[in-house]
């Protein structure tokens, strides 16, 4: 059809000029596509259009009309045009088939003239022939091309060229459409032909990428895009065109002309086909989202930022250990912000020191508690010379290090030539205005530099872990306090006993398990009685703390004083009860039992409880005398038998008054092992008490073994590491008196009975060895049963009793105590006790069931301490 020359003739109807307009958007369509295609319009050459052409948009058909006026061919477009097969079609009258009938008699007319030899062009409406079925066509407009002809024998003819003006209209709207999408679209918008080479560009393309639309044509990929980037974005291009899948939101990176600036762009590609289905091309839409990125980009290190911090704010400061706490910082900080960091403290203020020396300036030394590296376990190299984490060190005055120390302000450190460390971040660690330490956040080389932000983000992270560790700090400080306090308060090295073989353990909670933890109140003590009596105390303060180690060490020290005023358990747990209930009373003991008659509306937190037991050992007797306060129950072992846990009545705690005490008398066999403990022994989170007692009793197997190890045994047995509370535990196996280390005798109240009291003395001593004794014992036996005699009543009683020292005891029936007093210079007596006092290591009295006691004490001969002469001592007194 492109051979038929498209001419038209001036048409008789007035109207008919109006009709050819459309012929004019016909041909300015074919010039267009043509143009589109390469081709313009004044080209003076024949161009053949193959399939998928205009023509594949625009309906066009052809049939020709013979001598008769009646089709006599059909081609296969009028046959899609129309709807008509060919074989109904020719021979039939196209005034009759299609021309409405208020017009066919005009449709005569120009049918004769064109039969007659006249060409015509004009908008002719048309509707289709009826169906077989009798049904209505369709109505059109058709833009019609008679031209006239002859056939072989001569006669005239027509060929008619129809196009459908509608769907001509629509392609030219579509046409339209299409251009101002193309040419006003805010994006960057290709079209691209099968080679991958630009066809068209619109103006904003060309607007980002310089020149004009038409010096893009002909370019690829590679001539806008990085090598690599280029060869993706072709790879895709090619796929596209391949398969038809399109391709959504893919981000393509590179520069413009004129900038060094990355920029990124979100492009959409999908396949062009051709109005016959046929691939043309591939659309490529891009917009340019550089902001959007780095928005993006901006939000995201937010929410890291945030989530660091959030992080941080979870892990760090779960403990009170410093080092811990040092740890947690790095462990959220490597590799989530950078690469290695490091944490130095002030050496003075992990001693403890508030001020140490150069804390201003920078150059105090610090000590290095924590490292961590993503990228290698070497030392921080980072701003200077490697430092190993427990090693002490200081910075150079003129460091940025001791810069950042000295203002409390961060310092970025640049990275050496060569070195692993792109760029140092050097933090000081404030907290309550005061630097404690410094912390270094480095990043290696390839890694994105510290920013402004990532500054903040430093500063409040270092700002975070310096409170935590100064609180650790503090905490340690007091918790070491507390520690010496208690174990100030607790007995000294190995305790001795007369008859007794003494071993202690004292474990402060958590000190197994490396925490730092609040001291408790738990104590025990081992205090000597005269007689070669043993008084063995375990106790324990209710809560933790130093207030609970302060009212241990106030509790002790009244045991202890009580102890020797030699009252009986019992007494001793009462007078205990007392001073507990006046501990958390202004006014003490008195305030404390006038509050206890009235309704007690006091605060809980100033009432002091504790549990004590408290035992007196006589190692003459082997008979030992329990009293408990709500204490755990003593455990026994005898040779042989089982362990078992004796019943004395708990009694109620320290501190809460109002009930007596109970004493319980037991006789220990020799050998006998003998265990007083505390709760945190025996008792824990995981281990009911129940339980935690049994097996301490199945521990205690096998008492035979050397006392350290049985308290060894017990301590790996049981679970000993819980760290909950104190553990204190007091172990004593009994060895009593041999008997021939005991001298007793009874004298008549009789003057006579004095020179047999030495008599007595002098043999049983001479019979020790202790011949060096003699005359001291002599003389003070001698002043002691001249006393019973004139102030006590009843028969007299002589005791000596040899162990680490020789203890002597003259017992009596009087109740009135001997009160040492300073005799003046006339006084023809009264000088009885000073002798004793001068002469003895000492000496005292105590109640008993039946009366007194008065006792001295010497040292044995070889000892430390040598003896006093008793010619000086008469002569002193005078």
């Amino acid at each position: 059809m492109s051979e038929i020359p498209a001419k038209a003739t001036e048409s008789e109807d007035p109207s008919e000029g109006a009709r050819s307009r459309p012929a004019d958007g016909l041909a300015s369509a074919v010039g267009g596509a043509l143009a589109a295609d390469g081709v313009r319009s004044g080209d003076a050459m024949w161009q053949s259009s193959p399939p998928g052409s205009i023509y594949d948009y625009i309906k066009v058909a052809s049939f020709s009309i013979g001598p008769d006026g009646l089709v006599d061919q059909w081609s296969l477009r009028a046959e899609h045009l129309f709807g008509i097969p060919a074989d109904r079609a020719v021979g039939m009258d196209p005034i009759e088939a299609f021309i409405d009938p208020r017009h066919r008699e005009r449709g005569m007319r120009k049918m004769a003239e064109i039969l007659d030899g006249r060409e015509w062009t004009g908008v002719v409406p048309f509707r289709m022939p009826k169906g077989v079925e009798g049904e209505r066509g369709h109505e059109g407009l058709a833009e019609v091309y008679v031209m006239p002809t002859r056939t072989e024998d001569g006669e005239k003819a027509a060929v008619c060229i129809v196009v459908d003006v509608r769907t001509l209209r629509s392609i030219e709207t579509d046409l339209a459409a299409s251009q101002a999408i193309f040419s006003q679209s805010p994006f960057g918008f290709l079209l691209i032909d099968p080679d991958l080479r630009v066809r068209r560009v619109n103006q904003r393309f060309a607007s980002i990428f310089g020149g004009d639309v038409d010096d893009h044509r002909g370019k690829g990929v590679h001539d806008y895009l990085q090598r690599g980037e280029a060869d993706r974005v072709a790879a895709t291009l090619r796929r596209v065109l391949e398969t038809g899948s399109s391709i959504t939101d893919m981000h393509v990176t590179g520069f413009v002309p004129g900038s060094d600036e990355r920029r990124h762009w979100s492009v959409n590609l999908y396949r062009v086909h051709s109005g016959s289905g046929r691939p043309i091309g591939i659309a490529w839409l891009g917009i340019d989202i550089t902001a959007r990125r780095a928005a993006a980009r901006e939000a995201a290190a937010a929410r890291r930022n945030l989530a660091l911090l959030n992080e941080a704010g979870a892990r760090i400061g779960n403990s009170l250990d410093l080092e811990t706490t040092a740890r947690q910082l790095l462990d959220v900080v490597v590799p989530g912000f950078c690469d290695l960091a490091t944490v130095d403290l002030y050496q003075g203020l992990l001693a403890g020191d508030e001020t140490p020396p150069g804390l201003a300036d920078g150059s105090a030394e610090l000590r290095r508690v924590a490292f961590a590296s993503a990228v290698s376990d070497a030392p921080f190299a980072g701003t200077g010379v490697p430092v190993a984490v427990g090693a002490v060190h200081h910075y150079p005055f003129n460091s940025s290090c001791a810069d950042a120390l000295r203002t409390a302000r961060p310092q970025t450190v640049p990275g050496e030539d060569g070195g692993l460390v792109q760029s140092t971040l050097a933090v000081p660690m404030v907290a309550h205005d005061t630097v404690v330490g410094l912390v270094q956040f480095a990043r290696t080389k390839g890694s994105e530099p510290f920013g402004d932000r990532d500054r903040d983000l430093a500063v409040e992270l270092a700002a975070r872990a310096a409170v935590c560790i100064d609180n650790a700090r503090l905490y340690r400080r007091e918790h070491e306090r507390a520690l010496i306090l208690q174990r100030s308060l607790l007995p000294p090295g190995d305790p001795e006993a007369s008859g007794l073989d003494i071993a202690c353990r004292y474990l402060p909670g958590n000190v197994n398990t490396g925490r730092p933890s609040e001291v408790g109140g738990d104590w025990f003590d081992v205090i000597e009685l005269p007689g070669h009596r043993t008084a063995l105390v375990v106790g324990d303060v209710m809560g933790r703390g130093l207030r609970a180690a302060v009212a241990m060490g106030e509790l002790r020290t009244a045991v202890r004083t009580l102890a020797q005023l030699d009252l009986e358990p019992a007494e001793v747990l009462s007078q205990l009860d007392e001073i507990a209930r006046g501990l958390g009373a202004p006014g003490g003991v008195q305030q404390a039992t006038r509050a206890a008659r009235r309704p007690r509306e006091a605060d809980l937190s100033e009432v002091y409880l504790a549990t004590c037991v408290y035992a007196v050992y006589d190692s003459v007797t082997r008979r030992c005398t329990f009293a408990n306060a709500g204490h755990l129950p003593p455990v026994l072992v005898e040779p042989g038998e089982p362990a078992l846990m004796l019943d004395v009545p708990p009694g109620m705690p320290l501190g809460v008054g109002g009930e007596p005490f109970e004493e319980v008398e037991v006789e220990l066999p020799e050998g006998a092992l003998l265990a007083l403990y505390t709760d945190g022994l025996v008792e824990s989170r995981d281990h009911p008490l129940d339980e935690g007692l049994q097996a301490f009793v199945s521990a205690l197997s096998d008492p035979t073994q050397p006392l350290e190890d049985v308290c060894d045994h017990v301590l790996n047995t049981l679970d000993t590491h819980h760290g909950e509370d104190d553990i204190a535990l007091l172990m004593a196996r009994v060895q009593g008196l041999p008997t021939d280390s005991v001298g007793d005798w009874t004298l008549p109240r009789e003057p006579r009975s004095v020179g047999r009291a030495r008599e007595y003395a002098r043999a049983q001593l001479l019979a020790w060895d202790m011949e060096p004794l003699v005359d001291t014992t002599e003389l003070l036996v001698s002043e002691l049963v001249t006393n019973a005699l004139r102030y006590g009543e009843g028969e007299i009683r002589l005791r000596l009793l040899l162990d680490r020292t020789l203890v002597c005891e003259v017992w009596d029936s009087g109740l009135v105590q001997p009160r040492r007093r300073r005799a003046r210079d006339t006084d023809e007596g009264g000088r009885g006790l000073q002798l004793v006092g001068l002469l003895s290591a000492a000496w005292g009295s105590r109640r008993t069931p039946r009366g007194k006691t008065v006792w001295f004490e010497l040292p044995l001969p070889g000892g430390d301490t040598s003896l006093t002469d008793p010619a000086e001592a008469l002569l002193s007194l005078f």
